[in-house]
């Protein structure tokens, strides 16, 4: 079965992970990624937080999967040759560079134009056009600077970053789907373009529903889903809710049985309109159904943290599991706080190949998540990360470099 992105070629210049989370979902598509590294060295990720002393990190290997390394020497005349004959052969070079690092390599846009101009180009900014573009970002920084940590975390607690890489991984997500978009479009144009996603863009676009809101706040001065409701306690600006949906169904994280020893025995449960008869039988209010401060969504808003308070009085008498099992059966939305240790062990992730076991020559086996895009026609086979320059000799004599200048390159450490 052919792959979706069979016959596109990527130059890879990108390191630690919002660039090589976009290159690697390409890679996952049948694109051919050339990750070029610096000899010796490498990827930066490639020693950082180790769990086995002189083998590739997690960190690298979870993120390059499908890739072939070379190594080059970009400061080098010899090098710089090399790098224009990846240039004209090449459909996309994508990289994460500190701010003018390609131009004072000497590959402007306007250069790579003169050599490819069906290339695209697409590049990890920390901030757009305005004055932080000059400005280095960092995952956590990203957070902080597109909206995510001010409306994350409970209303009398600092602000709190999550978990989740959306700086990082969300920003390679967006810089991927901007790449194929190009691709598209050089098919009716013939020519190539430049590609940017910032991570201070990219956090904000999803956290978009936080910027709806603010909008609903500054309108009518208050927000029926959030917690501050009760008690009408809202400032200027969108606050933090807790665990509240932000969807306009009311929701709340509920402890489990266990929860006193088992920091994740907690479901997430959900107090949906339409399955409000339901949610009264199950936790024995039956009186809620017909009493006016519980029969409608408007009425029950004031009374939501007593409603919450009731609900896990049930829940903790049952395993998150248990819980889940009997609320499903009545169509009353919920989920469990899954550790990363169930998630690990889950089968059905394993059999979708959203987890999935990688076998690696210094490493052993070790668990990656695999693609989480799943096309009907173009299935996703997860193989293992390069080792540093691995395929340096392969990708040159691809290039068309003899095995005599291969050496001869290799002598005078170009690669």
């Amino acid at each position: 079965m052919s792959k979706a992105l069979d016959g596109v070629r990527i130059l890879d210049f990108t390191h630690v992970q919002s660039g090589p989370t976009c290159t690697q979902l390409l890679a996952w598509f049948g694109a051919d990624v050339i990750k070029v590294e610096r000899a010796g060295e490498g990827d930066a990720t490639r020693g950082q937080l180790r769990d086995i002393p002189g083998v590739d990190s997690l960190y690298f290997t979870m993120l390059n999967h499908n890739k072939r390394s070379m190594t080059l020497d970009t400061k080098n005349p010899k090098g710089k040759e090399v790098l224009e004959t990846l240039i004209k052969q090449c459909d996309v070079l994508v990289e994460n560079f500190a701010p003018g690092a390609l131009d004072r390599m000497g590959f402007s846009w306007k250069r790579i134009q003169e050599l490819n101009p069906a290339m695209i180009v697409a590049s990890v900014k920390g901030f757009g056009p305005g004055p932080y573009a000059d400005c280095k970002v960092y995952e956590n920084v990203a957070q902080c600077t597109g909206g995510s940590a001010s409306t994350t975390g409970f209303a009398d607690g600092p602000p709190m970053v999550t978990g989740a890489q959306i700086g990082d991984s969300g920003t390679g997500l967006h810089l991927a789907l901007g790449i194929v978009t190009a691709l598209y479009q050089r098919k009716q144009t013939g020519r190539g373009q430049l590609v940017e996603a910032s991570m201070q863009d990219s956090v904000l676009n999803l956290c978009r529903v936080k910027l709806r809101d603010q909008q609903r706040l500054e309108r009518t001065g208050t927000m029926e889903e959030y917690p501050q409701f009760a008690t009408g306690d809202f400032g200027e600006a969108v606050p933090r809710a807790g665990n509240a949906s932000g969807g306009g169904q009311p929701g709340w994280t509920l402890k489990c049985k266990g929860w006193e020893t088992d920091p994740n025995a907690y479901i997430y449960f959900i107090a949906q309109a339409p399955v409000w008869a339901e949610i009264c039988k199950v936790i024995g209010k039956d009186e809620w159904i017909t009493d006016p401060a519980y029969a409608t969504p408007r009425a029950r808003l004031p009374h939501l943290p007593a409603i919450f308070a009731t609900v896990e009085e049930w829940t903790k008498s049952k395993t998150k599991f248990e819980a889940m099992d009997i609320l499903n059966k009545f169509h009353i939305p919920c989920g469990p706080i899954l550790s990363m240790k169930e998630i690990a062990e889950e089968p059905s992730l394993r059999a979708t190949g959203t987890i999935v076991e990688v076998d690696h020559p210094e490493r052993g086996k070790y668990l990656s998540v695999g693609n989480p895009i799943k096309l009907s026609d173009s299935s996703t086979e997860v193989t293992r990360s390069p080792l540093l320059g691995e395929h340096t000799d392969e990708v040159l004599e691809l290039l068309g470099y003899s095995k005599m200048q291969i050496a001869a390159l290799r002598e005078e450490r170009v690669i």
